[in-house]
């Protein structure tokens, strides 16, 4: 039986994401690197996976690696609208959209080849904005309904790269735990 401590760290490999107080110019260039290699990082670890390990859930009661994959491209697609809205327009309240209803639908039993190519044309497009944006534009925000606050460019910069650690953390970490290479 697992331990909560350790479901913890199957949920969060890298930890939790903690909003930060100030985020410098060389942190926000961070991870806007981050976001533009995830895909090349994410290829690779999936690369050599069979079918069987790509159905296999990263931790108990959690999604397939294939699902994970799939997420990645659901979720990434909805935040690069939400950048753009964010930077076209004052304050967008944006849509949230059930993850866990997206994760249960027939596309995410496809192979993941197909959300691969989606993510490397939508982290290019992704790293294009982010690399353009004016000190003005990380001031910028949106409003997440469903936890009722805003949520600054910054923020959401740092979040998204978290968001790829992550799921590259749950894919690492099961490969490791399995000893797949």
């Amino acid at each position: 039986m697992i331990q909560n401590a350790e479901l913890e760290k199957l949920k969060f490999p890298i930890g939790k994401f903690a909003p930060l107080a100030n985020y410098t110019a060389e942190f926000l260039q961070s991870c806007k690197e981050s976001i533009k290699d995830f895909p090349g990082k994410l290829r690779a670890e999936t690369a050599h996976l069979s079918d069987q390990q790509l159905d296999t859930p990263y931790r108990p009661d959690g999604w397939t690696i294939r699902q994970v994959v799939h997420h990645c491209a659901d979720s990434h697609m909805n935040a690069f609208s939400r950048l753009k809205l964010a930077l076209t327009e004052d304050k967008p309240i944006i849509k949230p959209y059930d993850q866990d209803g997206f994760a249960k639908l027939s596309d995410s039993k496809m192979p993941i080849d197909v959300s691969l190519k989606i993510i490397d044309g939508l982290h290019a497009r992704w790293y294009d904005v982010l690399s353009n944006l004016k000190d003005s534009d990380l001031e910028r925000s949106y409003i997440h309904p469903e936890y009722g606050k805003e949520v600054q460019m910054k923020q959401f910069i740092a979040q998204y790269a978290w968001h790829c650690g992550t799921h590259l953390g749950h894919i690492t970490s099961l490969k490791k735990r399995m000893g797949w290479k």
